[in-house]
């Protein structure tokens, strides 16, 4: 079998002037990066459609060191929904850098299920974090100017500054550090450090925002610190917010490009899960919407987090109401939440699959919840036996649940063909029953 890359490189792309006339979208509104990457502009967006399309959340079990597949599945869903008839973008949060060069890899999925140009999308793109870095550091360089200032200061206490800097890049060298080094033109020394850019609150607003317009408001927002005599200091104190967006001008724009079989993919944004929202922005989601029957996309982690603020933060800001849920599961992560080793998880264990299923029928719970049906989508690996498929799906069915075994990685969109059928027929039967819990 082909590697990722190999699979990659060898794929014949289109140009992105096709893959913008599948969505009615012609060459005029394109902002093109090349011949197989483009921005489109915000005046596509539907707002009214979109809060009624065909939305379709794919989330996961509990993340383990085994891996789930949250985003090669949705890409495949994607590549199998347009097999059988239905128009669909997949809409995905854009890499990071820090995890692209660090142990988890590439966000662009994976086998022939991925979105291309694959190592344009994981090397910088478009330049969206880029842009995201300077507005935060911008921000950062106006506090320190302020804290030293003698015709301008506000009287910022350096002790409460909150705002540190970022950069697109794994380096706990600088997480702490102490600045302002060198003398009295050098600023006032104080602790601070540097957060992955993925982690800034600017990637968190820009996914949340409306507009540029809104986007600047938020960011006039954002808490800087107090003063000495205890009075809140926000960056609209500092004059921050109109330079802060006017660096974010074509960021704001999500990015179009293809799945390996030629379908649209939306991606924009890349807010971690653990400390954000965790999903693309809601820019992107709409534009998606706006363009197509049906849109795939995914959030971090497991239902429990990324998924959960998706539901309650995302949709009830945007006025999103998804039709489904597909839960990913994988026979080896499940046994290894049945507490078998790592490093035993590909050997056949029926009683340890067994013991793991609670946590899928957790998050099942969890799912109903919100009034959404779930789907079951088990994502094969060669090391998979029939007999554990089947007490999988035999499990899902005794909860009124349908698993469908999918072979995305290996087979594209042919393999998620009954997945894909499945997850129709539930989204014609949901009746906007969806209900955020908060």
């Amino acid at each position: 079998m082909p590697t990722d890359l190999d699979i990659a490189r060898q794929a014949k792309l289109r140009p992105i002037e096709e893959i913008a006339a599948q969505l009615n979208v012609p060459e005029s509104e394109l902002y093109k990066f090349g011949p197989y990457i483009a921005k489109l502009p915000l005046h596509l967006i539907d707002k009214e459609k979109a809060a009624n399309g065909n939305l379709i959340l794919v989330s996961a079990i509990s993340p383990t060191p085994a891996g789930e597949g949250k985003t090669t599945m949705s890409i495949g869903l994607t590549q199998g929904l347009n097999r059988i008839g239905k128009q669909t973008t997949v809409v995905l949060r854009e890499p990071s850098l820090g995890p692209v060069f660090g142990i988890k890899g590439g966000a662009t999925g994976g086998g022939y299920s991925q979105v291309l140009p694959m190592e344009d999308i994981n090397l910088h793109f478009t330049g969206d974090f880029a842009a995201i870095e300077k507005a935060h550091n911008l921000l950062a360089a106006l506090i320190d100017n302020n804290l030293q200032s003698k015709r301008r200061s506000l009287g910022i206490d350096p002790r409460t500054v909150l705002w540190k800097r970022a950069m697109d890049m794994n380096d706990r060298a600088l997480r702490h550090i102490v600045i302002g080094l060198g003398g009295t033109s050098s600023g006032v020394p104080r602790e601070t450090g540097f957060d992955i850019t993925a982690a800034s609150e600017i990637m968190a607003i820009l996914c949340l925002s409306e507009d540029l317009e809104d986007l600047k408001r938020r960011c006039g927002n954002i808490f800087v610190g107090f003063t000495y005599d205890k009075k809140p200091v926000f960056a609209r104190d500092l004059n921050a917010q109109g330079a802060m967006a006017a660096l974010m001008k074509h960021a704001i724009k999500p990015n179009l490009v293809q799945t390996l079989e030629g379908n649209p993919a939306i991606i924009h944004g890349g807010p971690f899960a653990n400390i954000a929202q965790g999903t693309n922005s809601i820019i992107a989601t709409r534009m998606g919407l706006s363009l197509s029957d049906y849109v795939v996309t995914e959030a971090g982690f497991g239902f429990d987090l990324g998924a959960e603020k998706f539901f309650d933060i995302k949709c009830v800001t945007a006025g999103l109401s998804p039709k489904a849920v597909v839960l990913v599961a994988t026979i080896r992560a499940l046994k290894y939440h049945g507490e078998v080793p790592l490093a035993e998880v590909q050997q056949p264990n029926p009683d340890g699959l067994r013991r793991g299923l609670p946590n899928l029928e957790k998050h099942l719970e969890n799912i109903r919840k919100f009034g959404v049906e779930p789907v079951v989508a088990i994502n094969r690996f060669t090391t998979d036996t029939d007999e554990e498929i089947e007490i999988v799906k035999a499990h899902c069915a005794e909860l009124g649940v349908k698993a469908v075994e999918a072979r995305v990685w290996a087979e594209g969109g042919k393999g998620a063909e009954e997945l894909a059928r499945t997850v129709v027929e539930v989204v014609e039967r949901a009746q906007g029953r969806f209900k955020p819990l908060y």
